[in-house]
């Protein structure tokens, strides 16, 4: 068990945010992390599991013990008629993870292919892309308790996952670290191309014979024309979800400004998209030193090189405050702020 100190945190955020740890340690397998936990030394500090950090913003210093979440390995587990069950270490990568199942045929994941982050955020998250989350094919997951010590597994219904949202984002925030991660695969896919530009993509590919390879591909090149690679600009992705309105609010909405974009969910309400309404409000390419928008997505905000995460969560607050003057609609920020 090897603690270090003061360790620089901008290699393990993709913001690339200059914040300290006071402390810090990797852990790759359980009995790792059991020992630091029950270690007395560590016992009056404060502690955050870190996984892929491509969800993160620090605006600050973490002065207590950050423990780097490694665990890897990727197992079958059964398989019957219809699905596969395919168990993954939180600490895996998301989107190699993704290729290994198109790799193998196991459908369902392709549509989340090239979301940053590992494979521990995924439930935690219930990210989601092109018409697809992660409930749709979540089985179950272990985590481990950072205070009683156990091991505790949580069902699909026991995550209670809502539009980017689960347990582990409200009642129990930072109080487990995710080991492992099981998803249910289908082997006989169920193709989904009708969000977005995916149908359009596969035409320009010249794709002929629809495969969940195929729609993977389509995927991948829609988000690296769309959004800029952490490893080149820092960022986290879409900074801000998507608000839903009740029907009479949309009306006004619609009646007010008859672009906007939006789609019907359910109970007569439409979910709006964020960035259009932050487009509108004139953000779209905005820069003030080294804190930005994205000029090819105003859902993005990126660090071009030595903002801080105090001035880029500055200019969301300024981003947020500017959609409720235009709209009278409160964004949320999707990324966790530290």
């Amino acid at each position: 068990m090897q603690v270090s100190e003061n360790v620089l945190l901008q290699p393990y955020n993709t913001f690339g945010i200059r914040a300290q740890a006071r402390y810090f340690m990797p852990f790759a397998d359980v009995q790792q992390l059991q020992a630091v936990l029950q270690d007395a030394r560590w016992q009056a500090f404060p502690r955050m599991v870190l996984g892929g950090g491509s969800n993160v913003l620090f605006t600050r210093d973490f002065d207590g013990l950050m423990l780097k979440n490694e665990l890897k390995g990727i197992t079958l587990l059964r398989e019957d008629d219809e699905y596969i069950y395919v168990k993954a270490g939180a600490g895996e990568n998301w989107h190699q993870f993704v290729l290994y199942c198109i790799e193998r045929q196991w459908a369902g994941l392709e549509n989340l292919s090239l979301i940053p982050g590992n494979v521990g955020a995924s439930p935690m998250q219930n990210i989601g892309a092109y018409g697809v989350e992660i409930r749709d094919y979540f089985h179950e997951l272990e985590a481990w308790h950072l205070q009683d010590h156990t091991l505790v597994t949580f069902s699909n219904a026991d995550c209670a996952f809502g539009y980017r949202e689960s347990v582990f984002k409200k009642q129990y925030k930072g109080q487990f670290a995710i080991l492992s991660v099981t998803y249910r695969l289908r082997k006989q896919p169920r193709f989904n191309t009708s969000y977005g530009a995916i149908e359009e993509e596969l035409q320009r590919m010249g794709v002929r014979e629809l495969s969940i390879r195929a729609i993977s591909q389509a995927v991948i090149n829609i988000r690296s024309s769309k959004l800029p690679d952490p490893a080149q600009v820092g960022n986290a992705g879409s900074f801000f979800k998507n608000p839903t309105v009740g029907a009479a609010q949309f009306a006004a909405l619609k009646s007010a400004h008859p672009g906007i974009v939006a789609y019907p969910v359910a109970q007569d309400q439409h979910k709006l998209a964020a960035g259009w309404l932050i487009e509108q409000c004139g953000w779209k390419g905005f820069r003030s030193g080294d804190a930005g928008v994205h000029a090819r997505q105003a859902l993005v905000l990126v660090n071009y090189g030595h903002a801080s995460g105090q001035e880029i969560y500055q200019l969301s607050q300024q981003v947020l405050d500017s959609v409720q003057e235009k709209f009278g609609v409160e964004l949320e920020r999707e990324v966790n702020i530290i």
